[in-house]
């Protein structure tokens, strides 16, 4: 298997909804959103150590009966061929997966979930569903149907899913959030997080200052009833 990976947290509290996970970060994306603050992981991979599959199972062997699952990570995680290989691997060792994507790669999306190669999909969704809003969260000029597939796989409920939107101000509106919450009509599947301005791609975005905590939980708390999964 030739995934590198990149990045290895044993122990995290935050990035599975009940769970106790693992994290592994995978290399490259397609998108460069601006507010990233992953990016050397797209831009710059090799400066960071390639970790063994192996070694990664050996540090968790003391954290079995603990640790839930695993949380595959990036970058876009669907952009390596291999990887229901690598999430194979993984529930051999008798650990959960839980997925993070950008919901570009549907078809591999499809596939992992077919296979019961994962039990948990956590999908970004950068801004309101039109041309424009997506180039403009992305950095890149984003074919939406690839996109809306992905939405359409994950409401069919076959697996466990949350939609993710990152509010930047100035780059997100309160009515866009408005407007992707009337269009994923997902209920709590459905959550908002606050823009970090810790060390993003594009260097201008440092200076935006991220959304107040609480008018953030009550713009999540407006979407989420919107609707339902």
């Amino acid at each position: 298997m030739t995934i590198p990976i990149k990045g290895f947290l044993e122990t995290s509290f935050l990035d599975w909804p009940g769970k106790i996970c693992s994290v592994l970060f995978l290399p490259y994306c397609n998108f460069r959103c601006p507010y990233c603050h992953n990016h050397s992981l797209i831009y710059r991979p090799e400066q960071y150590l390639t970790i063994r599959l192996a070694e990664v199972f050996e540090r968790l062997r003391p954290f079995r009966g603990w640790i839930d699952g695993i949380c595959l990570t990036g970058g876009e995680p669907t952009l390596h061929p291999e990887l229901p290989l690598l999430a194979g691997e993984i529930r051999k060792q008798g650990f959960l997966v839980k997925l993070d994507t950008n919901g570009s790669n549907p078809e591999m999306l499809e596939r992992l979930i077919r296979e019961e190669k994962v039990q948990f999909v956590s999908m970004d969704v950068k801004a309101p569903l039109d041309l424009f809003s997506y180039r403009s969260a992305t950095g890149r000029a984003v074919d939406l149907n690839p996109i809306l597939k992905s939405i359409e796989i994950l409401k069919r409920g076959c697996v466990e899913y949350l939609f993710r939107m990152t509010v930047v101000p100035g780059l997100h509106r309160e009515e866009d959030v408005r407007t992707l919450g009337h269009q994923l009509a997902a209920g709590t599947s459905f959550i908002l997080q606050n823009f970090n301005p810790e060390n993003p791609l594009d260097p201008g975005f440092a200076k935006i200052r991220p959304y107040d905590p609480g008018r953030l939980k009550e713009m999540e708390r407006d979407v989420q009833q919107m609707g339902y999964p």
